[in-house]
């Protein structure tokens, strides 16, 4: 199984528009971040989980060349708003699954309403089938097994995802004790690390560490970095030695 880093950046992406930050102006091509996202895939089967503004981007430098299933973690635009550039896939092969929470179907409906539209659609719109996630049901997609993990970002319900001995969290705050349980003998995790300092929708770096602690995995990559955390190399110098820092177009194979 592949797993290629689209995007580790947060909802601004990295540099911020207009910022002088020294991050957003580092030359370091770990530090440019564009909107988080993953793209995963095993044997014939290619799934993205989250599509956010800089998709056609991501698409492109990575050189993805089919969208099996897109899965969602929430409603938040820096997750959902490149929805619309679906459309090449639509084009060579038809309609594309996206699962997700249905109250984030209901809010992409509201959205995107021309692409759910049923009547006098317009020919060149993108087109999904929109498939309900609910917690503590699995699902399958090319053979594997999908175990959605809940949590919540604030106040906000999310879904994480397991697929074998890899997981996939992001943009969370707290987890309940049950959906832990269903992150025991991991190989691979991936967990948002906003900052150092405490924030209170996502984890800070002391939080993720305690998290990764608990969980025991045998490696782990953070993401969904901020510019305030700091450059790349000098955060990855202060990490333990199963925790790495991610950047975009990493590749990492479980």
């Amino acid at each position: 199984m592949k797993i290629y880093f689209l995007g580790t950046g947060t909802s601004q992406g990295i540099p911020v528009i207009g910022s002088t930050h020294p991050v957003c102006q580092s030359v370091d091509f770990k530090d440019k971040r564009l909107r988080v996202a993953i793209w995963i895939s095993w044997n014939d089967t290619s799934i993205i989980i989250d599509c956010g503004p800089d998709f056609r981007q991501q698409m492109l430098i990575s050189n993805c060349q089919k969208v099996d299933a897109i899965l969602f973690t929430h409603e938040h635009a820096d997750h959902t708003a490149g929805l619309d550039d679906i459309r090449p896939f639509n084009f060579k092969q038809g309609s594309i699954p996206i699962y997700a929470h249905q109250r984030v179907i209901e809010n992409l409906k509201r959205r995107f309403d021309y692409i759910f539209e049923t009547e006098n659609k317009y020919p060149g719109a993108p087109s999904v089938d929109a498939v309900e996630v609910c917690n503590n049901q699995s699902f399958e997609l090319g053979g594997k097994s999908i175990i959605p993990i809940d949590a919540l970002h604030g106040d906000l319900q999310v879904f994480g995802y397991r697929i074998e001995d890899f997981a996939y969290l992001t943009d969370i705050k707290t987890i309940a004790s049950e959906e832990i349980a269903k992150l025991q003998d991991l190989k691979v995790l991936v967990i948002n690390a906003l900052r150092f300092e405490p924030h209170n929708t996502h984890f800070n770096l002391t939080e993720a560490l305690d998290f990764i602690a608990l969980i025991q995995p045998r490696k782990t990559y953070l993401t969904h970095i901020s510019h305030v955390f700091g450059f790349h190399e000098a955060i990855r110098r202060q990490l333990p030695d199963n925790v790495f820092l991610a950047y975009d177009n990493l590749e990492i194979n479980i």
